[in-house]
C-alpha cells in the first residue's frame, strides 16, 4: 500500500527532505510513502531472516540495511526495497553512502527483493527497468496475492515468485509457484520453496 505526497522534488531535494524513521521513495520526482500490510511485513521478515542465515553460513561480507535507498540512473527516482542485500566492501566507492545511506552501483547490490502490493506496476515495470540499468545481479518479485498483470504471471493468475537474473546486461526471468524450490545464482544452495515463503507467519 502506498500514499502519494503531492510535491515534485529533485533527487537531491528528496535526500534533504526525507525524515528519519519513515519509509519513502521518489518516483520521477514524486514522493511516495510506503505503508506495507501485516502479511507483507511477515513475508519480508521471513525472507530477511533466511537470507541472513545463508550469507552468514557462507561467510559473505553482506548485510541488510533497514531503510537504505537505491538511486536510479539518470532519473529523479530512488527506491527503498523490501529486502536489499549490500556488499560491504563495495560501499567505499559509493559517494552517497556515508551521509545518505544511498547506493548506485551494481558492485554494492547483489540482490534486491520487492514484495508486491497494490502498486504492482512499479515492481514489474519501473523498478525492473531501473534495477536492470544499474546492473543488479538478481531481482526477486514476490507476488503472494497474484496482483501482477497476466502478461507477467500468466493466465489464470496465481501467486508467483519471479527471479530476474542479469545475463549479458539483460534480465532473464524464471518463475516459481507452490512447492517449487527457488533457484538463485546469488545463493545457489538456498533451500526455500514458494509455499514456505507465502505461508510465513501462519504457523
Amino acid at each position: 500500500m502506498t500514499q502519494t505526497i503531492p510535491k515534485l522534488l529533485t533527487f537531491e531535494e528528496f535526500l534533504h527532505w526525507k525524515p528519519e524513521g519513515r519509509q519513502y521513495e521518489l518516483h520521477e520526482g514524486t514522493i511516495i510513502e510506503m505503508q506495507p500490510t501485516g502479511k507483507h511485513e511477515e513475508i519480508t521478515g521471513f525472507l530477511t531472516t533466511e537470507l541472513v542465515v545463508e550469507y552468514k553460513r557462507l561467510k559473505l561480507p553482506y548485510f541488510i540495511p533497514k531503510t537504505a535507498l537505491v538511486k536510479a540512473i539518470d532519473r529523479q527516482s530512488a527506491y527503498s526495497p523490501d529486502v536489499l542485500i549490500l556488499n560491504r566492501p563495495a560501499l567505499k566507492n559509493e559517494t552517497l553512502w556515508e551521509k545518505y545511506s544511498t547506493v548506485q552501483t551494481a558492485a554494492s547490490i547483489p540482490l534486491i527483493i520487492e514484495v508486491v502490493s497494490t502498486n504492482w506496476r512499479d515492481d514489474y515495470l519501473t523498478k525492473l527497468r531501473d534495477y536492470e540499468e544499474i546492473g543488479v545481479k538478481e531481482y526477486w518479485i514476490v507476488d503472494y496475492l497474484a496482483l501482477g498483470g497476466r502478461r507477467y504471471i500468466g493466465n489464470p493468475k496465481q501467486p508467483t515468485i519471479s527471479i530476474y537474473q542479469l545475463v549479458d546486461g539483460e534480465y532473464q526471468v524464471n518463475q516459481f509457484r507452490k512447492s517449487d524450490r527457488l533457484d538463485s545464482t546469488v545463493f545457489p544452495n538456498l533451500n526455500l520453496t514458494v509455499n514456505q515463503i507465502f505461508q510465513a507467519g501462519e504457523d
